[in-house]
């Protein structure tokens, strides 16, 4: 597999305005911006943390699958996202390797970036994403 690095961490919360202070100004990190996945029903804040990233996810719907985990767990850490080259290989090893997906195809996250989402069942009760940065043009 291309994994390459730890992307960002995805943290559930009911309110990015009542998140963010912490994270900005008492942790210090750099916020970024803000942006709503209309697919995903999330509205996503961006955080750099080194090389990675810290993104608050907010419900912008009550049938979004954010409001859902916060509704059935509380607001907490969500996913961890992992970078790697090639999303379309990365999905065919999981494949080959019987691995539960959510995703058997890869769709269009935040920043445009490629997703795809591994059932926690298989990953020792963690959500993990693969993700792909979008093809650069030049």
């Amino acid at each position: 597999m291309g994994v390459e690095k730890i992307d960002h961490i995805g943290i559930a919360v009911m309110s990015i305005e009542e998140a963010l202070p912490y994270y900005r100004d008492v942790l210090g990190l750099e916020y970024t911006g803000t942006e709503v996945v209309e697919e995903q029903k999330v509205r996503v804040a961006f955080l750099k943390i080194g090389e990675s990233k810290i993104e608050l996810l907010e419900p912008t719907s009550d049938d979004s699958p954010i409001a859902k985990f916060i509704e059935k767990r509380g607001g907490g850490i969500h996913h961890v996202a992992i970078r790697v080259s090639s999303i379309e290989d990365d999905i065919e090893k999981h494949h080959q390797g019987d691995v539960r997906l959510i995703d058997n195809e890869p769709r269009v996250g935040a920043h445009d970036m490629k997703i795809a989402f591994i059932h926690p069942k298989s990953t020792s009760g963690v959500l993990l994403e693969l993700c792909q940065e979008p093809e650069k043009t030049h």
